[in-house]
């Protein structure tokens, strides 16, 4: 492999052959890079990044084979498993797979059936006529059958969860909701880290002061062989739930728990983990792990005695609706967990031959032998779910037309359970990343993989529809991060430098589709994370579909000037923010504490004219908060005759008039963390450290139902609830002064 950085193309360079298969298989030969440049992938590169898709190009007959292979892939002779349309719009099917003169049958999800005859001439484009109904039908053509996911036109929207809240309003009043870390909420007895009855609670009490929404932190599943193992944006499996937010009282009571607590010995660790600042994950998740199987041989002593009948049956239900999806996962954690001890080997990609594969002899004797141990993970995923669950009936219930919003990371760990159980559509030996920019010389390498855009064609984006159904199942919206991703991703080999990598387009037309139509059957809104250097048009086109982006304060800035955005002048259709887990705090932001620690981490670069990077920075950031003052003066929510005090302590940041202002945007969801709403200074996470920086680790100073006896907490709540209503009542005063049709 070549370890030099991209160089610049000829523009007239004619494509070689294992460009020409690299551009048919989806990646870009040729990028631009933050300074405008055009840069081109190295054929090394490329040869490997295909090996990787599963088309070898190493030698000449490799080529011609892979090449023969993506051709008939490609050539359209053959229905795909899938296709994805629009609601009321025609439908174009590939030429060679259809004859004019064939019939054609499609079988609606509703039980209705077309039938029609193709007509157009010869060597035109076959259309099917419209198809008003949403759905997943099936077509059928002569003996080829395939599947036509129908989506509308957008997504389910904030105006949509609004309507079905309050059916008798016309207008949308823009709502607000909390950001939290669900990790970082406490609660009596929660063993040292959040669960989902402290979200429960969260939410409840939040609603009451006017929240209709809880963006929480990626809950999926993460190692419980490893603990250690802790980032929720690099888990095991994005299908399933983080064991460790279980209340072991949740589902089977009190009395069961203390009885779990005192039979598995951890009632003096559990009190010693809740007094910590800072989560020890290791210990944590080895405590409750130890409860959680004391509650399992309980809960199967009273099914061998038929007591909580009702329950036992809600568990076989639970697990017969998972499937072997959910089979596979608890397999997975049974078999890491052994293959630790047996070859201290944690990646499944290093264990033995037949273990490799999820579908083998080898796999269904183990889970055979270990049964007990694979019903465990099932049991526990059981109690994950239901706890979710509950928390989204409690925020509904509670009166919130959105109520959770998940948080759907961009990929998964290599090493973890999705990527082992559906091996056939991620990708293998590569990580998703970033190329050099400005902010990071090297580039990154996020050691993370996800969906291969061929295996999605060629599987009928099976495992992209199990994942979004999993994010929307049990939430009244997500949030995808990165969802740049979408359109491409950067791919490194593994074992390579970040800059050896290069962009893989996915079928963003067809994902959008597959969203819209899983959000509205879900009825649920979706947010994307499009933060960064985002493609001309993308946003325009995430805003067609009906996704929400998001605006964070400290990226809107004026376009003439160095100052910020007035709030009227944010977009419209996106979700307005304060801030974000990978971005300081309102009060950190204040005082510089995110420059003190990049600095302290060794994340600022030394300056060629030897001047102290940090002092440059701080004297920067004075500049900056002078230029905030003044947008909060003109907005409105910060007294005009009083200026930027000289004394920069957490004390005086402006917490209240930034909140105001982002409440003042016409946003129709503004969101605001838990860590602004309380005023703190430390971010959740600080993007490029390891362990320099306590992150995915802090937590709340008390429990959850306290913060809400905090007067000055309530005040602030109630302040954003008013301000928000402000917000409407200007919409609405501004709708009615322009003029009409």
């Amino acid at each position: 492999m070549s370890t030099t950085i991209n160089t610049p193309a000829t523009p007239d360079k004619t494509p070689s052959p294992v460009e020409a298969l690299a551009t048919k298989a989806g990646f870009e030969v040729e990028w631009q890079d933050a300074h405008k440049q055009i840069q081109r992938v190295p054929e090394e590169t490329l040869k490997v990044l295909l090996e990787r898709l599963g088309l070898p190009c190493g030698n000449p007959t490799q080529l011609k084979q892979s090449t023969a292979t993506l051709d008939a892939e490609l050539s359209g002779r053959k229905l795909p498993p899938l296709m994805t349309a629009e609601i009321d719009r025609a439908i174009s099917l590939p030429m060679a797979a259809v004859k004019t003169g064939a019939r054609y049958r499609i079988e609606l999800e509703s039980g209705a059936v077309i039938d029609g005859r193709f007509t157009s001439p010869k060597g035109a484009t076959a259309l099917l006529s419209p198809i008003s109904e949403p759905g997943y039908h099936t077509l059928v053509i002569n003996e080829q059958r395939t599947t036509l996911a129908v989506a509308p036109a957008r997504c389910y929207t904030v105006d949509d969860a609004w309507r079905a809240l309050e059916p008798d309003t016309q207008a949308t009043a823009p709502m607000w909701g909390i950001a939290a870390q669900v990790y970082g909420l406490r609660r009596a007895g929660d063993g040292g880290v959040g669960d989902f009855s402290a979200l429960a609670t969260l939410a409840s009490e939040s609603a009451q002061r006017g929240s209709h929404a809880i963006a929480i932190s990626p809950m999926h599943a993460m190692f419980s062989a490893e603990p250690n193992k802790f980032s929720p944006y690099s888990p095991s499996s994005r299908l399933f739930l983080n064991i460790a937010h279980i209340d072991p009282a949740a589902v089977l009571g009190v009395e069961a728990a203390q009885a779990a607590i005192k039979t598995a010995g951890v009632a003096d660790e559990s009190a010693e983990l809740e007094a910590l600042q800072l989560i020890d994950w290791p210990r944590v998740v080895t405590a409750k792990l130890a409860v959680l199987r004391a509650l399992f041989a309980q809960f199967q002593t009273q099914v061998s005695a038929h007591e909580n009948d009702m329950l036992h049956k809600d568990f076989t239900r639970f697990v017969k609706r998972g499937g072997r999806p959910l089979e596979d996962h608890a397999r997975f954690e049974a078999l890491q967990a052994a293959q630790l001890i047996e070859a201290n080997e944690g990646h499944w990609r290093n264990w033995a031959g037949e273990l490799r594969d999820p579908r083998s002899a080898a796999v269904a004797e183990f889970a055979a032998a270990h049964k007990n141990e694979v019903d465990f993970f099932l049991f526990a995923q059981w109690l994950a779910a239901k706890g979710l669950s509950h928390a989204q009936h409690v925020a509904r219930d509670s009166g919130m037309a959105i109520g959770l919003i998940a948080d759907l990371a961009v990929g998964c760990d290599s090493a973890g359970s999705h990527a082992w159980s559906y091996r056939d559509e991620m990708l293998q030996g590569v990580s998703v990343g970033a190329p050099p920019d400005l902010f990071n010389q090297a580039g990154q390498s996020w050691g993370l993989t996800t969906f291969s855009p061929r295996a999605m064609r060629t599987q009928g984006f099976s495992a992209f529809i199990d994942m979004l159904r999993a994010a929307f199942t049990l939430a009244g919206g997500i949030r995808i991060d990165h969802i740049l991703g979408l359109r491409r991703l950067w791919l490194v080999p593994d074992g390579e430098s970040a800059k050896n990598g290069a962009y893989l387009r996915y079928p963003l037309d067809d994902l959008l589709r597959l969203i819209a139509l899983e959000s509205w059957r879900h009825k649920a809104i979706v947010i994307g994370e499009d933060l960064g250097t985002v493609p001309p048009g993308f946003r325009e086109r995430l805003q067609e579909h009906g996704l929400l982006g998001i605006r964070v304060l400290w990226f809107e800035r004026a376009e003439k000037g160095p100052g910020f955005k007035a709030p009227a002048d944010w977009d419209h259709d996106v979700a307005a923010t304060t801030t974000t887990h990978d971005l300081p705090t309102v009060t950190g932001w204040w005082i510089g504490e995110d420059i003190v620690w990049r600095a302290k981490i060794g994340q600022t670069a030394a300056r060629a004219d030897g001047q102290d990077p940090v002092e440059i920075a701080q004297t920067e950031r004075g500049e900056d908060r002078k230029l905030l003052w003044s947008a909060f003066q003109e907005a409105g929510v910060a007294a005009p005759d009083v200026t930027v005090a000289a004394d920069i302590s957490p004390h005086t940041a402006p917490v209240d008039e930034a909140l105001a202002f982002v409440a003042s945007t016409p946003a129709p969801l503004a969101i605001y963390p838990l860590e602004d709403l309380l005023a703190l200074a430390e971010m959740p996470n600080l993007p490029g450290s390891i362990d320099e920086h306590p992150n995915w680790r802090r937590r709340l100073a008390v429990p959850v139902s306290e913060l809400f006896d905090d007067d000055s907490f309530v005040d602030r709540l109630l302040a954003v609830d008013q301000a928000r209503k402000k917000s409407a009542q200007t919409k609405a005063a501004t709708h009615n002064a322009s003029p009409t049709d």
